[in-house]
């Protein structure tokens, strides 16, 4: 029989030879209440020793669970890097920076990526400095299409509110919404506005400006240096656009009127400066005084690809917006409020309306470097600051992919091609109206070489160029048909697609300097709800400022020669022109193919 299986009375089991013993001393132990050894000992030292640990364990792990709670209710409402928070809004000094890449949409990034390894020899997983920033995208809608524009794009950003495309943040029912900037100023932050296209375009424009239609360029000229029913709300103001700001007859004007919005600016208190010398002399911000107005440029400042070959005339949107950074912190130091700016990398969309891919993607490019030099910026400085970037819209619908023939293409396109393209399409076309204005009697063999030698092959490293091509330049040689035939040159070439000369539905990129910093923007989201961030952040209300708007627009009317009234908001909205809901098809497939319509 197995041990297990023996009877309990088995004769060679062990005895209880102190069994009685025991009972009879634990029964005296109850009978008398007095302490007993033998009859506790099993509760003896080693006993309450794993009790006390066992209670320790259980007390560590509680509050090991309260401070993981904490430290993550700490992360959701204080961003890294950014300003005390008190549940949904930010307490202490702090910064803000929003970049606009105007017309930049995700394919932009793909096909700069692929040409930067390209070009300098980088691995595949090789990435751009907004790559490692990426946190959530936007939908980009207006209220009267699925496929806004800049103005309507940038109100979305400015006021929080949806608009039509044309406004500059002013609502379907046409009175003006109050913005973050304006807000801003309000509240003590200095602020500032910088741009590589016209300061009076639509994106700047929708920052610290108010009227029906975009093209009211003139009258935001005036806005943005103090003719507004707040006064000045722009301190910095960097870019391009002078002939916005110079009265009617004067060389490089384009005003309509006789307005000298430059000694207008001077007036109000702000400093001036229009060269590469004068920005020079601003010593990267350090010897800046503001308020400043710093217009670089006739109209936009060329593209990357152009201006670097002219660098002694034109400043970079990085030399821009390290020298604003540094003017605000500067301008900010001792003050309890931080500042407020908004860089703009505008030509981004030129390059996709222009549907030229060398251009594009030297302007994202020059867009990376400016955002990593921002980073750089809020690593350094003492105050705590968010750096937030998204773009308004996509431009081109561009591919990084081209089928060339009806048959089934290959899966190719080819970023050298871009490499061996010294200028933009838009610069080879003035270059072309130049040299015709100037060699009207020229031959067209001598037209044709020209072309083909100087433009063609120097301009655009092709070599291969088609009597076809160069007939089509010669016979549409204004600068915009010739711009897209050479851009389609270097397209085709480079197999990369465009859908089209404007802007498209896409959803577009958010970035920010850590995910940290801006939680609420995690994932896809509405445009306006980036607004809704940067007026959350700087903590502002911007209804007040609305009201005041309403209250003292009126008195910014003006009167024509005829004793007309026109609203400070410019001339009305045309009857025709939808703003308050989608519009609706009109035939469209049906227009003509030809350039000028």
């Amino acid at each position: 029989m197995a041990p297990n299986d023996e009877p309990l009375l088995a004769g060679d089991r062990p005895s209880s030879e102190n069994s009685d013993e025991r009972t009879i001393e634990e029964e005296d132990a109850l009978l008398t209440g007095k302490h007993n050894s033998k009859a506790t000992h099993k509760y003896g030292w080693a006993f309450w020793r794993e009790i006390g640990i066992f209670v320790w364990a259980v007390l560590a792990t509680a509050a090991v669970i309260i401070i993981a709670v904490m430290y993550q209710h700490q992360q959701t409402t204080r961003p890294s890097g950014s300003g005390s928070w008190k549940g949904s809004k930010p307490s202490g000094k702090r910064n803000l920076i929003f970049m606009v890449s105007d017309g930049m949409g995700p394919s932009s990034l793909s096909l700069t990526r692929s040409f930067r390894q390209f070009e300098s020899g980088l691995p595949p997983d090789d990435i751009l400095v907004l790559d490692q920033h990426l946190i959530g995208s936007s939908r980009t809608r207006s209220t009267s299409s699925l496929i806004t524009d800049s103005a309507a794009g940038a109100t979305a950003f400015s006021c929080g509110h949806k608009s039509y495309n044309g406004a500059i943040s002013v609502l379907p029912d046409h009175t003006p919404c109050g913005t973050v900037m304006e807000a801003a100023k309000k509240a003590g932050y200095t602020t500032g506005l910088v741009v590589t296209t016209r300061i009076t375009d639509a994106t700047p424009a929708c920052f610290a400006a108010h009227v029906n239609l975009r093209d009211e360029e003139d009258k935001i000229a005036r806005q943005l240096v103090g003719d507004h029913p707040l006064g000045h709300v722009v301190d910095l103001l960097l870019g391009g656009g002078r002939c916005h700001f110079l009265p009617r007859g004067t060389s490089g004007s384009c005003r309509a009127d006789t307005v000298d919005v430059i000694e207008m600016a001077k007036d109000n208190g702000f400093s001036y400066v229009e060269d590469r010398a004068g920005f020079d002399g601003l010593q990267v911000g350090s010897a800046v005084k503001l308020p400043l107005l710093g217009l670089f440029a006739r109209t936009d400042i060329p593209y990357e690809l152009d201006r670097r070959q002219v660098e002694d005339v034109y400043p970079s949107l990085d030399e821009m917006a390290r020298t604003a950074l540094k003017a605000l912190s500067e301008a900010t130091k001792d003050s309890d409020q931080g500042f407020f700016v908004m860089i703009e990398g505008s030509r981004i969309d030129h390059a996709g309306h222009g549907n030229d891919p060398a251009a594009q993607v030297h302007e994202v490019l020059a867009y990376d470097k400016a955002f990593a030099s921002v980073l750089d910026f809020l690593e350094n400085d003492d105050v705590p600051g968010v750096v937030i970037s998204t773009s308004d819209h996509e431009t081109g619908g561009l591919a990084t992919a081209r089928q060339l023939h009806k048959s089934y293409p290959e899966y190719l396109w080819y970023p050298g091609t871009l490499a061996n393209v010294t200028h933009s399409a838009e610069n080879l076309a003035y270059q072309l109206r130049d040299y015709l204005a100037q060699h009207q009697d020229s031959t067209e063999s001598e037209r044709r070489k020209y072309i083909k030698q100087d433009l063609i092959a120097k301009g655009l490293g092709v070599h291969d160029v088609t009597e076809t091509e160069i007939k089509s330049l010669i016979d549409h040689s204004d600068p915009w048909p010739a711009s897209y035939i050479f851009a389609d040159i270097i397209s085709r070439r480079a197999q990369s697609g465009w859908a089209t000369h404007g802007h498209s539905a896409a959803d577009v990129n958010i970035y920010a300097s850590h995910p940290k910093d801006a939680r609420k923007l995690i994932g896809n989201h509405e445009n306006t709800e980036v607004g809704d961030f940067l007026r959350d952040y700087l903590d502002l209300d911007l209804e007040p400022i609305t009201k005041e708007l309403l209250e003292k627009g009126s008195s910014f009317d003006t009167f024509s020669a005829d004793g007309s009234r026109e609203s400070w908001l410019g001339k009305p909205i045309p009857e025709t022109k939808v703003v308050d809901k989608m519009d609706h098809y009109h035939g469209d497939f049906k227009r003509s193919l030809d350039c000028n319509h």
